[in-house]
């Protein structure tokens, strides 16, 4: 057998849809003795061991000068060249702290990758047991190769891919894979090729673990050839694109760069036009050009994001990577599973068909379609509950429960509804376990001399075996129209989406010996059971469509569960549209696309699908927030812009690959994360404008006094100061500002948009005028008196004042700080009291006026600062209150 034809067949007839009889001619192979110790030799040596291979991971060194080679991040360091030239070691130590601190953290974030599969190397099995020469050996799973028969039984973890040969009782948990909850039932046989995978049988891969029966299996394929392989391969090769932030941030230190250095250059040349000596006008302009670029700006983006992850972690979301944050805030579309996302994954009873009635649990009763309440007494209730608890080996103590979630399900009804003090008088003598090919389960109990059979399994597989039905106290015949309405109802409970079991009893005779007829049981009753949604969910959902966020669900579920779900939450309104995962293959791109904008509910979804979607859906321009928790949803996680993965049922390598975790796997923390990420981005706009309209402010100053004529209105020295006292503080407290009333009742921004759009650029060079402005007019009023040393003391002060009353106003783009109050944000005020009391320090501090060429003023000279500082808060307030008041109006003429 030879390497190619191997590689052909795995990827042109799928393994699940051959033939044993054509599987073992591909494979040249033995189901019965397996492969001789010689031949597995050999295709050991031809197809390599049987692991999942990382990639050779990139040096800590590599990585770490990987996140300097940034725009803004030459610029940081060509600024602390400058600040250490000029003496200014405070400054340029700073700005080194900053650089280091933001290389790191981009360190962290890209060793991520490697993190996830590492953590699928994790999953490789370290031993099984399989056939060679004909006897049963166990072995380590790396030498393991295509040909080799392995055996399974519970409790193992499967070591390849493979073919299932013989099973009894086989079931494997696959939820890695397929994010079913509910254990995979096993057995030989064949499907179709486009059978989805959480529907083949007759496969298991690499990785699931066997959780119940035993069987034989052919293995046909292993270590990167393998489910698993194929999506390590894909989480490697996945290029992680930039964040919307990253992406404007180093669009806007491009730009604030060329800018700043322009205008400094420019206030230079002017001077010495003017006749200013150029070496005092070169140092003015490199301290301008110091103070103008905002060197900050990193730290305080970083300081915001950082506080948005403890805010989130509060509120049960985990962010492992920074900028992810922001990210959130601009999600346009939610991809969300089902299964303990959307619901609470776990099975419970959420109807019962007893005796005609159809009923549903409701408190420590049941309640029927009119609303009249059903007490646990009823004989027929009471019986099914009792077959339900008693045909049942999962088991609750302690508040912890095990075993199958179905029989779990089961025993919390009968709990719930105060059977179990019955169920503890049963002894258990005899069982016939569930198998897949038999359907159904029976047990043989006793209490004192009482015996009984009870029955539990598919709906036609007991109604089979039944002569009677229970209706209440009495058993009556079961006739042909008890039958018919016996199975409308079930197939009533199967169309809305619920797993139907039968239950049926027989009382033995006292002494018969312990026979169990099999037939003439009494059948007991119908029980639907479903994994119910979170009752938080439907709110979360209403939440999402205000704020403009749309919601899809892409779930490896049948379609018909899918629909009842996304019915019963509000998903979408009714009738609800389903589409299967395979149109995400079959249909073209433009089709594809069409498909996606109509349909919100995708079912029987598989991971290389949910990366198609991810896929269409970047087309369309969305940015794209994906639940997921199996293997198989790394590739996808990578994928999107905002990878969440669950912390309590998920896997580790999706929790590697993804952005954030859920503490608590619920669809409501999504929403909950997305509202602090919206928060985030509205504080970075506000430091944002706060910083570039205070520098925007320094350089008009410098740029307009030169150009009029004016001497230079403030020294090297006091630029720096100025940019000391108010640039650091105040940003970082506008960074942790408290999340603005409505945030979620907008639409999400555009994930390409600006961060100067809707109108923030207008406002940032409006205030820069104003405190320029300001400045101007307080120099020149000090120029009157002929004292410079005084003029520059106004400006320094005024410049400064100016811009500490700015901080208040950037706190938001719809309020004035009169709606807003002053008591909102502590942080601002005590940065702003601090910054506030370090100014007159260059004014009145011993030996500082020799320093910075300061001298003092009275109180009148600091009337005139304060007024003319606060005349752009008040400008602003009154613009909020009149178009406040245009709003109203408009209100009021449209109603």
């Amino acid at each position: 057998m030879g390497r190619q034809r191997i590689a052909q067949t795995a990827a042109g007839s799928p393994w699940h849809a051959l033939a044993v009889g054509e599987l073992v001619r591909e494979l040249a192979c033995d189901p019965q003795l397996g492969l001789t110790q010689r031949e597995a030799r050999q295709r050991w040596e031809r197809w390599g061991p049987n692991t999942v291979v990382a990639q050779r991971p990139t040096s800590a060194c590599t990585l770490f000068l990987r996140q300097l080679a940034d725009t803004m991040v030459l610029v940081l360091l060509g600024a602390t060249a400058v600040s250490l030239l000029l003496g200014e070691w405070g400054d340029g130590v700073t700005i080194l702290a900053i650089v280091l601190l933001n290389a790191v953290l981009g360190l962290v974030q890209e060793s991520r990758a490697q993190q996830a599969l590492r953590a699928l190397e994790r999953l490789n099995a370290p031993a099984c047991v399989v056939l060679r020469d004909g006897l049963p050996r166990q072995l380590s799973a790396t030498e393991l190769v295509p040909g080799d028969v392995i055996l399974l039984e519970a409790g193992s973890r499967v070591p390849a891919d493979a073919r299932v040969l013989e099973a009894a009782g086989l079931a494997v948990d696959e939820s890695l894979l397929t994010g079913e909850s509910r254990p995979a039932g096993k057995g030989p046989g064949t499907h179709p090729p486009d059978t989805p995978a959480a529907e083949r049988s007759n496969v298991v891969h690499l990785g699931t673990a066997v959780v119940r029966g035993r069987g034989k299996a052919l293995v046909v394929a292993t270590g990167m050839r393998t489910q698993l392989g194929r999506i390590a391969e894909l989480i490697r090769t996945r290029r992680e694109e930039p964040t919307p932030l990253q992406r404007r941030l180093e669009e806007l230190g491009k730009y604030l760069v060329a800018a700043c250095l322009a205008l400094c250059a420019g206030v230079v040349a002017v001077g010495i036009a003017r006749g200013e000596a150029p070496y005092r006008m070169l140092l003015v302009g490199v301290s301008l050009a110091v103070a103008a670029i905002p060197e900050g700006l990193p730290a305080v983006v970083t300081i915001a994001l950082a506080v948005g992850v403890q805010r989130m972690i509060r509120r049960r979301a985990v962010i492992r990577r920074l900028p992810a944050v922001e990210t959130l805030g601009c999600a346009t579309v939610v991809v969300t599973d089902k299964t303990g996302t959307l619901t609470r994954n776990e099975l419970a009873v959420r109807r019962l068909f007893v005796g005609e009635r159809l009923l549903r649990p409701q408190g420590r009763g049941f309640v029927g379609e009119s609303g009249q309440v059903w007490p646990a007494q009823d004989r027929a209730l009471e019986l099914a509950l009792l077959a339900g608890a008693l045909c049942n080996d999962a088991s609750i103590a302690a508040g912890r429960e095990w075993g199958d979630p179905t029989e779990v399900a089961l025993l919390r009804e009968a709990a719930r509804a105060g059977i179990i003090p019955e169920l503890r008088r049963w002894e258990r003598l005899a069982e016939v376990p569930f198998e897949p090919e038999r359907r159904h389960m029976r047990v043989r109990c006793r209490t004192g001399r009482e015996q009984a059979a009870y029955l539990k399994g598919a709906p036609e597989v007991v109604l089979g075996k039944c002569s009677f039905w229970q209706r209440n106290r009495e058993r009556e015949g079961l006739d042909d129209a008890a039958v018919g309405r016996i199975q409308a109802a079930a197939e009533a409970m199967a169309d809305g989406a619920l797993r139907v079991l039968a239950l049926a009893w027989q009382p033995l005779p006292a002494g018969g010996g312990g026979q169990v007829p099999p037939a003439g049981y009494t059948f007991l009753g119908l029980v639907g059971l479903a994994d119910p949604p979170r009752p938080e969910v439907g709110e979360a959902l209403a939440r999402c469509r205000r704020a403009g966020i749309r919601v899809l669900m892409a779930t490896g579920d049948h379609p018909r569960t899918a629909a009842a779900l996304a019915e019963e939450v509000g998903l979408t309104d009714p009738p609800v549209r389903v589409r299967q995962g395979r149109e995400l293959e079959e249909l073209e791109p433009a089709a594809l696309g069409r498909a996606v904008e109509e349909c919100a509910v995708w079912a029987r979804v598989s991971p290389g699908q949910k990366l198609r979607l991810v896929e269409a859906l970047h087309r369309q321009g969305r940015v794209v927030a994906m639940t997921g928790d199996g293997v198989n949803d790394a590739p996808a996680l990578k994928a999107a812009d905002i990878g969440v993965a669950m912390g309590r049922g998920g896997t580790d390598v999706a929790r590697e690959a993804a952005d954030m975790v859920l503490a608590d796997d619920n669809f409501a923390t999504i929403v909950a994360a997305v509202e602090e990420g919206r928060a985030v981005y509205d504080n970075v706009r506000k430091f944002v404008r706060y910083l570039l309209a205070c520098n925007t402010g320094e350089i008009l100053v410098m740029l307009l006094a030169v150009g009029i004529g004016l001497p230079v209105p403030l020294l090297p020295l006091q630029i720096l100061w100025v940019n000391l006292v108010t640039d650091g503080l105040p940003a970082l407290a506008l960074g942790v500002d408290p999340r603005e009333p409505g945030i979620m009742e907008r639409p999400p921004r555009p994930g390409g948009e600006s961060i100067f759009a809707r109108g923030l650029a207008g406002k940032i060079l409006g205030r820069g005028l104003l405190i320029a402005a300001g400045t101007l007019a307080v120099f020149t009023w000090g120029m009157i008196s002929g004292d410079l040393a005084l003029a520059r003391t106004l400006a320094l002060t005024a410049l400064a004042v100016s811009q500490l009353f700015h901080s208040f106003d950037c706190r938001s783009e719809r309020r004035s700080i009169l709606e807003l109050g002053l008591t909102g944000n502590p942080y601002l005020l005590g940065a702003v009291g601090f910054s506030g009391a370090l100014l007159p320090l260059a004014i009145y501090g011993p030996g500082m006026e020799r320093v910075f060429g300061t001298v003092p003023l009275d109180a009148g000279e600091w009337a005139a600062v304060l007024g003319v500082s606060a005349a752009g808060s008040a400008a602003f307030a009154l613009q909020r209150g009149v178009e406040r008041r245009l709003r109203s109006a408009r209100r009021r003429l449209a109603g």
